[in-house]
């Protein structure tokens, strides 16, 4: 079995060198041929500007093939990859180019006009995604030579450039390779190192455990900057030869749909949100229709109905879906408990980008509901301090999926990791007897009952977003009350000519009625509706830092 990432990734691009390897969704595609040459010119750049390995180099736009080809020259050249999310804030990404101490960015145009480059007296040369044009350069040389760079490309390879020529280095899997800034729930971002080995202990698992290759084909609609769009719907991706499609930015329903149908995919990866909105919208007011519920409960009936449903989601989802990967965050036990009803192909990852990003993963014909796999090779989970009652505790991990720790910061690294060197993932769950993890929710998160009873919001939260007319909630502690905040279905208000008053009463019977579901201690004393959506990360995670 190979261990290095860019093995697999050179592997595929010496065996399907004229097949399609990464496509911008309805414009231009690269071959695993094109994609190798576009490298090795990247590289004749990087030599004759001077970069050198060990060198950051940030890169800043949305999804797309030029992208991954810079991403994929910057690493296989040993200079160290700054991804940075085109969802940040412009002052953040300076910020956080500056804090890289990246020499070079590569960077889409609309974000670099709003930046200013005395914020970043360290960055020598920007490079524009969208063209390969040089929107910045502190010298003047290295515009001659970017000008020049096809002439440099056939003098090094005066008889063309074939599968002969591509060969990474894997002699460094110890090696910092990518700094990740984190789009944390709770904090400011960290930048977490990573080296070759965890990238590639998470590729060699995909390709061992969930095999691919050049006849199948994928939508990319996660951030590559995040580890979780960039590892299983890039990387893992083009290790096994498949032709992957950048959506470019978050889709529209409409839009979603219309690629799947297009690309037919043979897997999906995707974050909660996405399953429940799609569930929700086109699956259960057909399924809380009286009539459906009474037909759901005569013998025989359940099963065809059922069946009904799994086909005209798999024809939604492009006809041949063989795996549904959802991760990033908690499923609602409705959406999932009607997934395993259906026999949908779905299973449920865990990870973070500290693991660069997988954890536990199981699969489709093992995945044990409620739950989110088992760990994977290589890595060892553990629960510190469990309640002798719940087995409930911390999560901690160990093995080569784990980080170097965070960038320029030891104090923080230092609190990531207990004293006998497990990551401290802050997650609360247990592991049961035949190895499966459970999640609670976070650490971070827990609230503490006036009886010391421990009170999970996103467990109420679950319950809550089942109710009639919620989209989406948080619940947090108020004068030792708990009080659940609401955006609610406004569009579904409009619809029925519901006044503020008439909201106001269906939100208090929500109440009522989620109360009569959940233990005393954890029963929710208000509802307070909010005007806009939650503020997410890009993976589609509340952040819940800013409600209090």
């Amino acid at each position: 079995m190979k261990t290095h990432y860019l093995e697999y990734i050179r592997d595929s691009m010496v065996k399907a060198w004229d097949s399609p390897a990464m496509t911008n969704y309805n414009k231009n595609s690269y071959t695993y041929g094109e994609v190798a040459r576009n490298i090795a010119r990247l590289q004749i750049l990087f030599e004759k500007t001077g970069l050198k390995k060990g060198d950051k180099v940030a890169l800043c736009g949305p999804n797309s093939a030029e992208w991954g080809i810079a991403f994929l020259a910057v690493t296989s050249y040993e200079s160290v990859a700054v991804p940075l999310l085109n969802d940040f804030l412009p002052e953040s990404i300076m910020t956080l180019t500056d804090h890289s101490e990246a020499r070079f960015l590569f960077v889409s145009k609309d974000i670099w006009e709003k930046m200013d480059v005395a914020r970043i007296p360290l960055l020598e040369l920007a490079i524009c995604l969208e063209n390969n044009g040089i929107l910045f350069s502190k010298n003047p040389d290295f515009v001659a030579i970017h000008n020049h760079i096809d002439e440099l490309f056939s003098q090094k390879y005066p008889d063309g450039f074939g599968p002969e020529h591509v060969d990474y280095p894997t002699d460094n899997l110890d090696d910092l390779v990518l700094i990740n800034y984190t789009s944390g729930t709770t904090s400011a971002p960290k930048g977490v190192m990573l080296t070759n080995r965890n990238i590639s202990s998470n590729i060699q698992y995909g390709q061992s455990e969930i095999p691919n290759g050049p006849e199948d084909t994928l939508v990319s609609m996660l951030p590559m900057a995040h580890m979780y769009g960039m590892a299983f719907e890039f990387l893992y991706q083009l290790a096994g030869g498949t032709q992957v499609f950048f959506l470019g930015k978050v889709p529209s329903p409409k839009v979603l749909f219309n690629a799947l149908a297009t690309v037919k995919p043979y897997m999906i990866i995707t974050v909660p949100l996405v399953i429940e909105k799609i569930f929700k919208s086109s699956v259960f007011p057909t399924i809380h229709k009286p009539i459906i519920k009474v037909l759901m409960k005569v013998p025989g009936l359940a099963a065809v109905l059922h069946a009904q449903i799994r086909k005209k989601l798999l024809h939604a989802f492009g006809g041949n879906l063989r795996t549904l990967i959802i991760g990033g965050a908690a499923i609602n036990q409705e959406v999932e408990d009607l997934m395993k009803a259906i026999k949908l192909p779905y299973t449920v990852g865990y990870g973070m980008t500290e693991c660069a990003p997988i954890l536990a993963y199981e699969d489709v014909s093992k995945f044990v509901k409620k739950s989110c796999g088992k760990p994977v090779h290589r890595m060892s989970l553990r629960v510190a301090s469990p309640d002798p009652e719940t087995g409930i505790g911390e999560l901690q991990a160990r093995g080569d999926n784990v980080m170097m720790g965070y960038y320029k910061n030891p104090e923080a690294t230092a609190a990531a990791f207990t004293k006998d060197g497990w990551l401290r993932t802050g997650d609360l769950g247990y592991i049961d007897k035949k190895n499966n993890v459970f999640i609670k929710g976070r650490s971070k998160n827990l609230i503490v009952g006036a009886n010391g009873q421990n009170i999970y919001p996103e467990e109420i939260e679950d319950k809550l977003n089942n109710q009639p007319y919620v989209i989406e909630s948080v619940v947090v502690e108020r004068d030792k009350k708990l009080v659940a905040l609401v955006f609610p279905d406004y569009d579904r208000v409009s619809q029925e000519s519901l006044d503020s008053t008439g909201l106001s009463s269906l939100m208090e019977e929500n109440r009522l009625r989620l109360n009569m579901l959940l233990p005393v201690f954890s029963r929710i004393a208000k509802i307070e509706l909010q005007d806009e959506a939650f503020e997410k990360t890009p993976k589609r995670s509340i952040k819940r830092f800013l409600y209090k």
